[in-house]
């Protein structure tokens, strides 16, 4: 048996299927390899895992969102795959006519799954809240795809780059490390503890001050981000605000990530 903690249980029932237990506890029975899959969030494992051949349709967030997914289908047009809507509003018709084995999609919406069962089709919803739970996504991959070996060079990969971070950070007292916030899609929405990105703030050196909110996201006051105090403020890539809704909103002009200039949007790059 292959148990995938938190996010997935899956056992191994015989050479042609696997029956796993995803994040909103629904129990799916799926035969592997899959070859008909719609991919709605983890797109950036198409070209990672080479899973072209096997994915039928993706989420508009591919073209919108993913750089290597639109740099490869600009080269190659052929890989181009069709949209089926967004994590927030998937096109069930899209779907249904695509005849999948599969659909892999955000658990924002759990209606939009249940219906998509209803028609007859297999979804597994996933929420990594860490890298560690992120990687049991990618080895899910692996094992649904038939790519269990690449699935391990690309966690080897990334684990090579994150401990180079770490190690040039590690010797940053604690009382140097900059707190910092990651805000999203709107200036006081916080991304707090159940989130990777606060797995990639501690793994860059700083401190993420929401991490005292055991959540994904949560929308604080104005006066709790002056609490705060940041030293840092970090957005998110795909937001429709960028730094100077910081600088020139009077009520933050004393925090610190606005007097030393220390506000970055992010690159808009996926998840």
């Amino acid at each position: 048996m292959i148990i995938l903690n938190l996010i997935l249980i899956a056992e191994i029932t015989h050479a042609s299927s696997i029956n796993l237990t995803d994040k909103l506890n629904r129990k799916i029975s799926i035969n592997i390899p899959v070859n008909r899959a719609v991919i709605v969030i983890t797109y950036e494992l198409i070209p990672a895992l080479n899973l072209w051949e096997q994915v039928v349709g993706v989420s508009r967030w591919a073209e919108e969102e993913c750089g290597l997914y639109k740099a490869i289908v600009k080269e190659n047009p052929s890989f181009r795959r069709p949209l089926v809507g967004g994590g927030m509003d998937i096109n069930v018709e899209a779907v249904l006519k695509l005849k999948p084995d599969v659909v892999i999609t955000w658990t924002y919406v759990p209606d939009t799954i249940r219906f998509l069962e209803s028609k007859g089709i297999k979804v597994i919803g996933i929420w990594p809240e860490n890298l560690t739970e992120l990687y049991k996504d990618i080895r899910l991959h692996g094992m649904l795809f038939g790519k269990e070996k690449r699935a391990e060079e690309v966690i080897k990969e990334m684990e090579k780059m994150l401990n180079f971070i770490r190690n040039r950070v590690s010797k940053i007292s604690l009382e140097k490390r900059k707190k910092v916030i990651h805000v999203v899609s709107t200036p006081t929405r916080v991304s707090g503890k159940l989130v990777i990105t606060n797995d990639i703030i501690k793994i860059a050196g700083a401190i993420n001050i929401a991490e005292e909110i055991n959540k994904n996201y949560m929308d604080v006051s104005v006066e709790k981000i002056v609490q705060w105090n940041p030293d840092v403020i970090f957005i998110w890539g795909s937001a429709r605000y960028d730094e100077s809704w910081f600088y020139n909103n009077s009520q933050f002009r004393f925090i610190k990530a606005v007097k030393k200039r220390q506000i970055y949007k992010l690159p808009k790059w996926s998840t």
